[in-house]
């Protein structure tokens, strides 16, 4: 059954014979409908969701009270939240369809920082472990690393219009970008514009960004290794903005003061309240 949301409430109402105002009253009182809603955007139902109504119909036509229908309806549909074995599983078996699948599902039942912090990175630790076992696996860490980076992409960016409010980017010598992938997703969850330009970025080419972007913005800057973390790139651009240093390239490298050290996702949007 697909999880992409696909139908607005209106096609919902007529499918399930249910009125809109009723289908927006559930979402609002049970959270029957799209797990998330960000102002500005149209409420899209999934196939998930129309089987949840479904089911909360036949439920209550049944004799069930709605608060109980509702919730016995998306217990039946909801994937079990930080199941990090599953994600192993996949990945270990090069199965890049059932990893993608409970990836996003996961994303949109639980949003992006939970999938971070309860699949993604003990996915990873997982998988570190199988390699420093075997010397091999590393066919597991790539395809995993893909399949994540795919499924943060498709969660939606903020709405049209929506000012940039943070500039990610890894520095110049960097290749590793999943992290950035994670806080871009999260930060579109939230409805915050970012402008992402990904791994290798000249600070000339980072510099000349903020140029052209029309509001102040927080420039994150990743570094996985002490190797790529640039502290002359952080001082430069500091000076011009809100700097964050992001990825444990930075846990050794005295920045001077000119940026200040995020270690989670969680504090990295700690910026950005959600609204």
């Amino acid at each position: 059954m697909d999880d992409t949301p696909r139908y607005t409430v209106r096609v919902v109402a007529e499918r399930v014979g249910v009125p809109t105002a009723t289908l927006r009253s559930w979402s609002q009182r049970y959270g029957v409908g799209p797990p998330q809603h960000i102002p500005g955007r149209h409420r899209l139902y999934s196939d998930i969701d129309v089987a949840v109504v479904h089911h909360m119909c036949e439920l209550i036509a049944g004799g069930s009270r709605p608060r109980s229908a509702a919730r016995l309806a998306i217990e039946s549909m909801t994937p079990p939240r930080g199941d990090a074995g599953s994600v192993v599983t996949a990945a270990t078996s090069l199965d890049p369809a059932a990893l993608g699948r409970t990836l996003e599902a996961h994303l949109r039942h639980f949003g992006v920082v939970d999938t971070w912090d309860l699949l993604v990175r003990p996915a990873f630790s997982a998988v570190v472990e199988l390699q420093e076992r075997s010397g091999g696996c590393i066919e597991v860490e790539h395809m995993l690393s893909w399949t994540v980076a795919r499924a943060l992409q498709r969660v939606q960016l903020a709405p049209a219009g929506a000012p940039i409010s943070a500039v990610l980017a890894c520095t110049a010598d960097e290749t590793h970008v999943l992290g950035l992938e994670a806080l871009r997703a999260a930060l579109g969850e939230r409805g915050y514009g970012a402008l992402m330009l990904g791994a290798r970025v000249p600070v000339t080419a980072l510099l000349d960004a903020l140029d052209r972007v029309a509001h102040p913005a927080t420039v994150v800057l990743w570094s996985q290794t002490a190797a790529t973390a640039d502290a002359d790139a952080v001082r430069a651009v500091a000076a011009r903005t809100e700097v964050l240093l992001a990825g444990s390239g930075w846990d050794s490298v005295e920045s001077g003061g000119a940026g200040e050290r995020v270690t989670t996702l969680g504090a990295a949007l700690d910026r950005w309240p959600a609204r």
